[in-house]
């Protein structure tokens, strides 16, 4: 089916699906936050950012919109209403508004990437072996979600929501003349038995299941994909999957120039249904060791451009792995139908599984051709395709990728002093960023609401006083040692504070957005608040960040929100911590291997303060 403005029709239809597969938990509703709560923590985010007059200009159109009988309570009590007569007040506003409403291309700007830790293969014999593993372990995830026996998750304490696994197989977005769709296929009465499998441009739909029902084993998988290596040797063929890299305008009428042929339209929907995609990817030119880490987060999150693997993309998939030659691979998502936490539990149970031997024996039965999915392309497609290549090869030189692994400590030294390692990494961002730049700048560092039904994500927002009081002392020779730990103690602890607020559905952004929407959704104007200067600046994302908390060494990557920004994305293990820097060359302001620098600078002379040399620690 294809979900139109996505989901009050599919939260109320998934719910009692799921209920039904067992994947329902006792998760409460997303709570509607008081208002004054709300209007009250954004002056205080707005604090750092605005000069006393500014804010003071500000401050009154909060408190004007929040006074008794204005604008802001009346919408207040429409989210409230909301609340209590569907799914989640703002899951599906948020996913229409910040993902489907998006003109911007996928990659980079919209679909993360996660570069797994090297596997111990260098040929394509290797690769083949390892992917027909790796299909194996994504159906048997697949599996435990549609009978029920998936492990219910649970964060400090509370039970997760599992609504969002269902729909991460076999579901596509779909381009729109002014917002995307979601078509999605996994529930449906004749579920997909197949994936797309795409190499040297060419894809291919392979049968992943037995006449029987059950699952292929990985031995017949394998031979599978034997026969796809065999027919798909030509590399002279059109780069297809780059038309789903452009701009979702110029797509979506590329898209529609594409369905007119019958065998065009066979072949897309064939991708589009597939449970997932198989990207097996060609050599990519060897480089030192320091930079292979970012070349291959790179390679994951776009393909390395026209001449190298970009054409073995379709990047509406919502879940394409990558398995390369030489033992790289990873996966790219597009996140309209679910962030990052569900993703991770996939990969988990992916990395378990392919420590395991192959549990069963193939059957002797013969298979069916992998069947090759061909395009027929007219002198407009050839020209949409040109145009895309050109377009998504400027999108890939203009960005610049670091990767790197700190590893002076992990997420055990802050642990041993009390501090929050999300937080103290976070505080240590703002400062590295304010060294480089000379100011603070609005950043965001986002977090899961799974424990609510159909919770989908939050910012936090930073910097806060307290973090700018110790950015603005760290530096200071007159100022003490003592004086700068607390000060840095009371940064990390108030953004501890902000972070457990957010996930208990206290957070301030998605009820802001709600408010903004529900005065559009009622054909009001846009209350003043929202138009304010202030209000831009603060939602102007110089600093986007994100948390991986994966069990493995896994990297995950994706661009700037904004052109003169960065993003940061860390994965804190025991003891070291994974971070990706990117930032757009066209920018001169900006530069992702200086501030990846900076923050190694700052991690370790942070790790001092906590645990002063012998010498430091006597003066």
């Amino acid at each position: 089916m294809i979900l139109r403005n996505l989901q009050p029709r599919l939260c109320r239809d998934l719910a009692s699906r799921v209920a039904r597969r067992g994947l329902s938990s006792a998760v409460p509703p997303q709570p509607v936050p008081p208002l004054d709560q709300t209007l009250r923590e954004y002056l205080r985010a707005l604090e750092p950012l605005l000069p006393p007059d500014e804010f003071q200009h500000t401050q009154n159109k909060v408190l004007k919109f929040g006074r008794s009988g204005g604008l802001g309570p009346h919408l207040q009590e429409g989210l409230e209403k909301r609340a209590r007569n569907t799914n989640n007040w703002i899951s599906d506003r948020w996913v229409q508004w910040a993902y489907l409403e998006s003109r911007q291309p996928l990659p980079v700007h919209s679909n993360p990437a996660i570069s797994l830790p090297q596997r111990d293969y260098s040929d394509w014999r290797g690769q083949l072996l390892f992917a027909s593993k790796l299909i194996a372990a994504v159906l048997d995830f697949k599996a435990k979600v549609n009978t029920g026996h998936l492990p219910m998750e649970y964060m400090r304490g509370k039970p997760l929501c599992l609504q969002l696994f269902p729909l991460l197989f076999s579901s596509c977005r779909i381009p729109g003349p002014k917002h995307d769709y979601i078509s999605h296929h996994a529930l449906s009465r004749r579920s997909p038995t197949h994936i797309t499998v795409v190499r040297n441009y060419q894809f291919f739909q392979l049968e992943v299941y037995n006449s029987d029902g059950s699952r292929m084993t990985e031995s017949q998988i394998h031979g599978q994909l034997l026969r796809i290596r065999a027919a798909s040797w030509k590399t002279d063929k059109e780069p297809m999957g780059i038309l789903t890299s452009e701009h979702r305008h110029t797509w979506g009428q590329a898209y529609n120039r594409l369905l007119r042929d019958k065998v065009n339209k066979d072949s897309v929907r064939a991708i589009e249904k597939g449970m997932f995609t198989l990207c097996l990817d060609s050599p990519v030119m060897r480089i030192s060791d320091e930079r292979y880490a970012s070349r291959m987060a790179a390679q994951v999150l776009h393909g390395g451009g026209t001449f190298s693997n970009s054409g073995n993309r379709w990047f509406d998939k919502t879940l394409q792995f990558i398995v390369g030659e030489d033992g790289s691979w990873g996966l790219l998502y597009e996140q309209a139908t679910a962030e990052g936490p569900p993703i991770s539990t996939l990969l988990d149970h992916v990395l378990d599984y392919c420590k395991k031997p192959d549990p069963k024996r193939a059957p002797l039965v013969p298979l069916p051709m992998p069947r090759k999915l061909y395009f027929y392309i007219d002198q407009d497609i050839k020209r949409d395709i040109e145009h895309a290549k050109q377009n998504l090869d400027i999108l890939i030189n203009d960005l610049d990728v670091n990767v790197f692994n700190f590893r002076r400590f992990g997420k055990e030294l802050p642990k041993q002093h009390g501090f929050s390692p999300n937080a103290f990494i976070q505080v240590a961002l703002q400062l590295a960023y304010y060294r480089v730049h000379g100011e603070v700048c609005p950043s965001c560092d986002m977090v899961s609401l799974r424990m609510f039904r159909g919770g989908r994500t939050e910012f936090i927002r930073s910097p806060t006083k307290q973090t700018l009081d110790f950015i603005l002392t760290f530096d200071d020779p007159n100022v003490s040692r003592e004086a700068k730990l607390q000060l840095f103690r009371e940064a990390v602890d108030v953004y501890s504070a902000l972070t457990d607020r957010a996930l208990h559905g206290q957070g301030l952004d998605r009820h802001l957005l709600g408010l903004k929407l529900q005065a559009i959704e009622e054909g009001l104007s846009i209350p003043k608040v929202f138009m304010d200067t202030a209000y831009g600046l603060a939602t102007h994302w110089r600093l986007r960040t994100g948390q991986v908390p994966s069990n493995t060494d896994s990297v995950m990557c994706f661009g700037p929100l904004v052109p003169d920004g960065y993003a940061v994305c860390y994965n804190p293990q025991a003891d070291h911590v994974h971070f990706s820097v990117t930032a757009f060359n066209c920018c001169e302001e900006t530069d992702a291997e200086t501030l990846a620098r900076t923050i190694k600078l700052t991690l370790g002379q942070l790790q001092e303060l906590l645990q002063p040399p012998p010498a430091a620690a006597a003066m």
